[in-house]
């Protein structure tokens, strides 16, 4: 088979791993579990994994020389309490790019510090249209000034809330609400990035189940922090002379991606990405006859490879990512991304 029909043979995997990946809360900070849930998958498999300090999984595929770090992270942006308010609803601050339109009316997890968790929604703080004065209609949705989470709980003051044991800094997840369409579409919170995770973890078993040793080194890095910009910026040993990232491609107005194909990016807010590693991923992509675009992301898109050069890690950096519509809010992508992309990888990383 081809680079193409392989990764196509490897689509039910790549969708039952990226359902189980989203069914796992693991807003910035939150990773004990998904990155717990990512050790085993890979030690049954038969790889081995190292853990770092703060969060974040290594795992290594063999090979010799040219060392490659290929990344994906997991980590989902999302909301922290900040405030209990007097009649009872939480006060929350973002983590990571999660803005207040996007987030309101969504259902969400509250877990506590004592291992409870409670479900709520993000709600305005004038909760029903009909007694909402008419100038606040028109005044966008504002985590500072009228945005609460309300508990499904019997509360009616601050102090029923603290007697559950929530508390100041407890993460608040929103629900993913994972869909496929008959079409292909694959709609979903949190695509950004655990759909390239999924379609790590289908690279990891593919060489496995074909007994392929790379023909270069590559060690797999789960990143637990992106979405706050440190993600890529802590990995052990000096010998890595390419750092990989897998992270979506955005699609909308004067952007070449698309969600049925795979972009290779050339730019973001922060840095060019390596010209030599970029032709390289084209030439690649054009060989195996892989559907990819190349495009530029700004004003505010950055990746892990941003990191490790912010860090100053002597790596080329590149990035690879199916299109996705939406970014940060209920993103949008299809089949056929995720299997370009995984096509790009086999075809590369031969």
């Amino acid at each position: 088979m081809n680079a193409m029909e392989t990764a196509r043979s490897y689509t039910p995997y790549v969708l039952e791993k990226l359902q189980q990946l989203l069914s796992i809360d693991s807003t910035t900070g939150d990773y004990t579990e998904i990155q717990a849930w990512l050790e085993a998958e890979f030690q049954a498999l038969g790889y081995p994994t190292a853990s770092l300090n703060k969060g974040g999984l290594l795992v290594e595929l063999g090979g010799e020389g040219d060392h490659i770090l290929v990344n994906a992270h997991v980590d989902d942006i999302g909301l922290m309490v900040r405030y209990i308010n007097s009649d009872g609803t939480l006060e929350v601050t973002p983590v990571g790019g999660l803005k207040a339109p996007s987030a309101q009316g969504e259902n969400v997890r509250i877990k506590t510090r004592f291992g409870k968790v409670y479900t709520g929604t993000v709600r305005r703080t004038y909760a029903s249209l009909h007694t909402t004065p008419l100038a606040e209609r028109e005044v966008l949705a504002d985590f500072e000034k009228n945005i609460v989470v309300t508990l499904d709980e019997d509360i009616s003051k601050a102090e029923d809330v603290q007697a559950l044991g929530i508390c100041c800094g407890d993460i608040v997840s929103l629900e993913p609400r994972f869909a496929v369409t008959e079409s292909g579409y694959i709609k979903s919170r949190f695509l950004d990035d655990k759909a390239c995770a999924a379609v790590l973890m289908a690279y990891a078993k593919y060489l496995k189940d074909n007994n392929i040793t790379p023909a270069r080194k590559i060690t797999l890095l789960f990143s637990m922090y992106e979405e706050i910009g440190h993600g890529g910026t802590a990995f052990p040993g000096n010998d890595y002379v390419e750092y990989l990232s897998l992270d979506i491609g955005c699609v909308g107005p004067r952007q070449y991606s698309s969600e049925k194909k795979v972009t290779i990016g050339v730019k973001d807010s922060r840095y060019p990405y390596h010209m030599g590693t970029v032709d390289a991923l084209a030439k690649a992509a054009e060989a195996a006859g892989v559907d990819y675009v190349l495009d530029m992301f700004l004003p505010t898109y950055g990746s892990d490879g941003d990191g490790a050069l912010a860090a100053g890690h002597d790596v080329r950096h590149s990035l690879v990512g199916p299109g996705v519509l939406e970014t940060h809010g209920y993103e949008r992508t299809h089949i056929l991304g995720l299997e370009n992309n995984l096509a790009l990888l086999l075809a590369y990383l031969k």
